[in-house]
């Protein structure tokens, strides 16, 4: 609640009243314990605050009792006497819901929530595929592959395109990019595949959000709070922690900067946050802590919700300055050291044993320390964590269902666009080069079979050559053979005739053909 323009968020055991300062929120926070301890109620009680700030907030619902903010509370026995306790009567508390905008990223229990994997980036998108540092190298060389190429990498559809692009101009590539193994770039793509059946063929797409559009007030100028149900993307921590890391870094990408502020110009809280950090590469730790560290000059206050502080690394850690610190259970040597990390984080309070206090809190209660006015954590007190004026609990799908239908957001988002981009143009350049090699194969063979033709045809004409000069040769063989049989024949009868009379004249005849047919047919054949 607000009081006297500060965020009242608890009552100490003697009464007092616990305030977070407003231009303080965006210096971080911390709220941790164990399970069952409180630690939803505390998230509810600070969304609703923000949001009667006028501040957006966005949280994500890991186990659909967030959605409760959307309606308002229920009474009972139990908050009649805690509003008596806290004095929330005087302080104007009543039961009413919040404005709230569902989110789902699989888009069944909110508007659909799409990335683009170019927005993603390498860095994230492998953390998502599991990818060792080799395979991350070649992803980050595939990511500047289309840069280069002015190709648009929107969905796995087009990242497949792309991977599968480079595959079969590797050697092309490799002589400006180096070396990528072809069994690299096949795990790559089967791990694409796996994330496409986990729903990352729905997640990634267009119309890709504007996280503008996070930044909503109602009517009334309360703070949107924008609720990403996280039922199911649980289940896939790596894909759940880097999302909501992505859309930290768009935060700090996106937004101007704005120093020091009255109160935030947006509130972050992240659930269940060991998943943030769990196996995360030196790389992507350094990211988180530069990204932690410099957000809050955009006015974005980041709210990590954890079991044990120490899943927080101490760079991180480091930077939160408002704490609430729930039960913690100390069964083991491990646990009895983590509580003690946790109770030494905080300025020691000379009225009790931290370490002590913090095993013994109820439901409800925790050990807080905000940051006072110059910015200095206070000394840690214990104190009771006041009741949201929202529902505690879940809401019905039918709710849930006319929530989602009548924001305004949900028409922009609610249909998939397939947009043009890397698949499409790799696919038409796959085409045309199809085509040009069709072309190309079609006009060889044409000139094969046009200089067989011309083959054909000089042979042809070759051979009616020959056949001519053979049948000349014919012809005047026989022309020959004929004139000087009878020029012979003449001759040799005459010869003949005068030699031996008319015997001879008949020998001379015969004898004279012959000698004439040979001698001329010599000459014709020459």
């Amino acid at each position: 609640m607000i009081k006297n323009g500060q965020i009242w968020i608890a009552n100490t055991v003697d009464g007092e009243n616990v305030f977070m300062l407003p231009d303080k929120a965006n210096r971080h926070g911390l709220i941790a314990g164990a399970t069952g301890t409180g630690k939803t109620v505390t998230l509810k009680v600070l969304a609703e605050t923000f949001s009667d700030m006028g501040v957006p907030v966005f949280l994500a619902d890991v186990k659909g009792d967030i959605a409760g903010l959307s309606q308002a509370g229920e009474d009972s026995e139990d908050m009649q006497e805690r509003i008596e306790r806290f004095g929330l009567a005087e302080a104007g508390f009543e039961y009413h819901g919040y404005p709230v905008t569902f989110w789902d990223i699989y888009g069944e229990k909110g508007i659909q929530l799409r990335t683009t994997v170019t927005e993603m980036g390498p860095l994230l998108l492998s953390r998502i595929l599991t990818l060792n540092e080799l395979q991350t190298n070649i992803l980050t060389i595939a990511f500047k592959i289309a840069d280069d190429n002015n190709l648009l990498i929107y969905d796995t559809k087009d990242l497949k395109a792309l991977l599968n692009h480079i595959t079969e101009n590797r050697k092309e590539y490799e002589a400006e990019y180096g070396k990528m193994s072809p069994a690299s770039i096949a795990a790559i793509l089967r791990s694409v595949v796996a994330l496409e059946i986990d729903g990352g063929e729905t997640f990634f797409g267009e119309p890709a959000l504007n996280i503008m559009d996070l930044f909503a007030t109602d009517k009334s100028g309360k703070g949107m709070i924008n609720i990403l149900d996280s039922e199911s993307l649980i289940n896939n921590g790596k894909l759940y922690s880097t999302f909501l890391l992505w859309l930290l870094s768009e935060l700090f990408e996106k937004l101007p900067e704005v120093g020091d502020v009255d109160k935030p110009k947006m509130v972050f809280f992240f659930d269940e946050a060991h998943l943030l950090f769990k196996d995360a590469p030196k790389a992507l730790l350094d990211k988180i802590e530069q990204v932690v560290k410099l957000v809050r000059s955009k006015g974005v206050g980041v709210y990590f919700c954890t079991q044990n502080p120490r899943d927080i690394p101490d760079g991180v850690l480091a930077q939160l300055g408002n704490k609430i610190q729930h039960a913690l259970h100390a069964y083991t040597p491990s646990d009895q050291k983590a509580v003690r990390a946790a109770a030494d984080s905080f300025r020691e309070n000379p009225a009790f044993k931290t370490y002590d206090v913090i095993m013994e809190l109820g439901v409800g209660e925790a050990v807080v320390s905000f940051l006072d006015d110059d910015g200095i954590p206070s000394i840690v007190q214990r104190v009771n964590i006041l009741p949201p004026q929202s529902l505690m609990g879940s809401i019905a799908d039918s709710t849930r269902d006319r929530l989602i239908s009548k924001s305004d957001l949900y028409d922009k988002y609610a249909d998939a666009v397939d947009a043009d981009s890397a698949y499409e143009f790799l696919q038409r350049q796959g085409l045309e080069k199809e085509a040009q090699e069709q072309r190309e194969a079609e006009e060889a063979a044409a000139a094969k079979e046009a200089a067989k033709e011309a083959a054909a045809a000089k042979k042809a004409a070759e051979k009616e050559e020959q056949q001519k000069a053979n049948a000349k040769k014919r012809a005047a063989k026989s022309v020959g053979s004929t004139v000087a049989g009878t020029v012979g024949r003449e001759v040799g009868k005459t010869v003949g005739s005068s030699l031996f009379g008319k015997f001879g004249k008949t020998i001379g005849g015969n004898l004279g053909a012959s000698l004439g047919r040979g001698i001329i047919g010599t000459l014709f054949s020459r």
